[in-house]
């Protein structure tokens, strides 16, 4: 990546797999010389990191770049482009049109994204058709383990999706980490209907995770 004389962005999410709180897509723009720093001060993938790294690493992420945006896509949102979408225009569709939202607040001459679909090319052609002027846009596969100002941007997205789960928390209990793969979460989910009668509001009611979840309490 040549980044000489340039501001490049980067875009990546966090919580994309998670029946619990919003999925974040977050963007960064940078020039060259913060990319250096980003290195320096071992930015990389968010997952690789742990969360008081990621959050150290925040600060100086916000502080060394052009641009640093994001944007909350909540489950309800989730819900309908998943239930109701095309098959072209559900989960990776909708994450495309938050990013296409926030590539030009990041001014960036050069985007990187990781790539959602498991056609890069085609989603960074489809993410370049949604905007009238849009600059070149790189679509990878691990994106956010190759290419520092992607990895930043991850950094900025777990953050952000970190502190909305804790908001959560803080008002309904404590569900876990909001991932399927979590028992704490599927416990949690399932004594919420026995109790309340219906699923919570914060959750993908579109997940096939309430398929498990509903077979063992109530039917709706």
């Amino acid at each position: 990546m040549d980044t000489r004389g340039t501001h490049v962005g980067g875009i990546d999410e966090a919580g994309r797999g998670s029946v619990i709180g919003p999925l974040v897509v977050a963007g960064v723009c940078a020039s060259a010389e913060a990319l250096k720093e980003f290195e320096e001060l071992g930015v990389k993938d968010s997952k690789l990191l742990s969360a008081k790294k990621r959050v150290s690493l925040y600060g100086e992420i916000v502080r060394l770049s052009k641009a640093v945006a994001f944007a909350s896509i909540e489950p309800k949102e989730i819900d309908y482009f998943v239930w109701f979408g095309s098959r072209r225009r559900k989960l990776n569709f909708l994450e495309a049109v938050h990013m296409a939202r926030l590539i030009p607040r990041l001014e960036a001459e050069e985007v990187f994204i990781d790539a959602p679909d498991t056609s890069p090319a085609k989603f960074a052609k489809e993410l370049t058709g949604m905007l009238d002027s849009c600059p070149p846009i790189v679509a990878r596969h691990r994106a956010d383990r190759d290419y520092v100002v992607v990895s930043a941007a991850s950094v900025v997205a777990k953050v952000e999706r970190d502190r909305a789960v804790e908001r959560l928390r803080e008002d309904h209990g404590d569900f876990g980490s909001g991932y399927p793969s979590d028992p704490q979460t599927i416990s949690y989910l399932r004594e919420w209907v026995v109790r309340e009668g219906e699923r919570p509001g914060f959750s993908r009611k579109s997940w096939k995770t309430w398929d498990k979840v509903l077979a063992t309490t109530l039917e709706f």
